[in-house]
């Protein structure tokens, strides 16, 4: 069967203006300027997709208000796997306030694949986050959208593709656009793009 999954970071917070590690136990409204950003591209974004396309969100607010200021006219289901990464320690605090920490300077050196200080691992976000997956794909329709965090869509595209967990940042209101042959269960056949490339290109 084929389906059509687009994956959307959501829209920015304080936090990420602030350049703040923001996971899943802080649970962030969208700013002003991630309000009116998303306002910029709403049109385009909706466009993705048909009118018969189900939405999907991570439970925390700033994913849900994004796919509700875009798709403002839908229902919405909420998947509890697609939450974002437990950053643990580095929880909510940023470079300047995490610079004379030894365990965050250990894990910038290591290039960011470290495991988080009494957070979580990479392993738990990808097993998680393909769980999330899995459910949509599962689900009814041709169309989804799926509105979650960053960090999310690195673990899920990595897994996807064997390429490197970091290839696939994005920033917010951006994502990949999949076009995959399912059996229901997992994806068989992948192709994909960025959702730049297809509304500016």
């Amino acid at each position: 069967m084929k389906k059509k999954i687009v994956l959307i970071r959501h829209g920015k917070t304080k936090g990420n203006e602030e350049k703040r590690y923001i996971g899943k136990n802080t649970d962030e409204e969208l700013s002003d300027k991630g309000r009116s950003e998303i306002s910029d591209k709403e049109k385009a974004l909706r466009d993705l997709v048909s009118g018969e396309a189900v939405i999907y969100s991570s439970p925390l607010k700033r994913a849900l208000q994004t796919a509700s200021q875009i798709f403002y006219d839908k229902d919405i289901c909420v998947i509890d796997e697609l939450t974002e990464m437990d950053f643990g320690r580095f929880e909510g605090k940023n470079y300047e306030e995490l610079k004379d920490d030894p365990a965050y300077m250990k894990w910038v050196n290591e290039g960011g694949r470290e495991d988080f200080p009494d957070g979580e691992t990479m392993d738990e976000l990808t097993k998680r986050s393909m769980i999330g997956l899995h459910k949509v794909i599962s689900g009814t329709g041709y169309e989804s959208v799926i509105f979650c965090h960053g960090g999310n869509i690195m673990a899920i595209m990595s897994k996807l593709t064997g390429k490197q967990f970091f290839d696939f940042h994005v920033d917010n209101i951006c994502g990949y656009i999949l076009e995959a042959q399912t059996d229901d269960e997992r994806i068989l056949d992948l192709s994909y793009c960025s959702i730049d490339d297809r509304i500016y290109t």
